[in-house]
């Protein structure tokens, strides 16, 4: 089984396009307006950005959670700062021998998402 699309809620297309771009570092790959759906691609997965969407949260993998926060933070409100959560002793849930770290930001449209990247323990 594969995961083909996560859906989140955006009210402000405009708003939540710019936002997911620079978050991102790419163009969307599809807008229709009406009805009000944006897409990027995630590695082969559609993030659907819609204003009838449920609140649900994301949790992006980037290069470096603390570089990327400090790159953020002019712009977007931490709501949890970089910390260690984990170390992966197997790959059941992350890569073995790997320390997971974890930071939350809020997007432009108030939801939650996760940025996550993997360090040697």
């Amino acid at each position: 089984m594969k995961l083909v699309q996560v859906a989140l809620r955006a009210t402000d297309l405009d708003r939540a396009e710019a936002f997911y771009r620079e978050l991102l570092g790419t163009e969307p790959t599809g807008r229709f307006d009406p009805p009000g759906l944006l897409f990027f691609d995630l590695d082969g997965t559609r993030l659907l950005l819609d204003a009838n969407a449920p609140s649900s949260m994301l949790y992006l993998q980037v290069d470096d959670v603390r570089s990327c926060v400090e790159e953020l933070r002019d712009r977007v409100e931490v709501v949890g700062e970089p910390h260690q959560i984990f170390s992966h002793e197997d790959d059941t849930l992350g890569p073995a021998g790997m320390a997971e770290w974890q930071a939350f930001v809020e997007d432009s449209e108030g939801n939650t998402v996760g940025l996550v990247s993997f360090a040697p323990s």
